[in-house]
């Protein structure tokens, strides 16, 4: 299963905020011997993001969308997970109980009564409305909670309650996927070579090694080694990418290539 990330909001297209999801979710999902395999941005316009959204559920995959769950004009994403679907949209009873529970809390902190029925708190309501059919994701912030639709997992923009939530879903739907896409990689530096020169070896290492990638890496102006390409080969099995890194190095050498220092890693 591929794990995507999907981040709403003008804020960060417009630059007035930076994004902070896609180098974090990255870091959540390696945690767990994961790896995220596509990302997406999207402005906070209804049918862009349906659109997107009506991918997310197409493809099948484990995704994730930030941002847009709100009750304000410019909060999008409720309404176009259920556009996606082609379902209804309903007031959840779980999520109803937790903004209510909120709404105690808050009335509690500042010494004031508790008024559901004020304008305002029955507005906040409208947070708890998601497609029919939805699951709820608990927020360990405030409770107002985030929801799931299938492999659809919306939480909020703010990292402080989003990432969490994410971990949770993780760990609470998916640990079954722990540890699917770890990987060992060998590589090697090889020395003022051209990438066009060894195509032909990479691809013929990726034709007779079954589950290896060769990766390569160009530079152009390290410090240490100049212009060179960190070439190597990864795979989930240690004996296969062995044996394709010493095809790799035996076809380098054929080439005359010249070769820097070897780096074995682990992702």
């Amino acid at each position: 299963m591929h794990i995507g990330l999907i981040i709403i909001g003008d804020e960060i297209l417009s630059g007035r905020r930076q994004d902070k999801h896609l180098g974090k979710v990255i870091e959540i999902l390696s945690a767990r011997g994961m790896q995220l395999a596509w990302a997406r941005y999207a402005g906070d316009d209804r049918p862009l993001i349906t659109r997107t959204l009506t991918d997310a559920f197409a493809s099948g995959d484990l995704v994730f969308s930030t941002g847009g769950i709100g009750a304000t004009p410019d909060d999008h994403t409720r309404q176009c997970a259920a556009a996606a679907l082609g379902v209804p949209l309903a007031l959840h009873p779980e999520a109803k109980e937790l903004i209510l529970e909120r709404m105690r809390d808050v009335a509690r902190e500042q010494g004031q009564p508790y008024e559901p029925d004020r304008p305002d708190n029955v507005h906040r309501l409208n947070m708890g409305v998601f497609p029919e059919g939805a699951r709820i994701i608990p927020n360990p912030y405030n409770k107002i909670p985030g929801f799931s639709c299938g492999h659809l997992h919306c939480v909020p923009g703010f990292p402080v309650m989003a990432w969490p939530m994410i971990e949770w879903v993780l760990d609470t739907h998916y640990p079954a996927l722990h540890g699917s896409a770890v990987q060992q990689e060998r590589s090697v530096i090889v020395m003022g070579a051209m990438e066009a020169t060894l195509t032909p070896l990479m691809e013929d290492i990726e034709r007779r090694f079954a589950g290896i990638k060769v990766f390569s890496l160009p530079s152009v102006d390290h410090p240490q080694y100049g212009r060179h390409i960190d070439l190597g080969v990864k795979g989930q099995q240690t004996e296969a990418v062995d044996a394709a890194f010493q095809a790799l190095v035996q076809g380098l050498h054929a080439l005359g290539a010249q070769l820097g220092p070897e780096v074995v890693r682990a992702q």
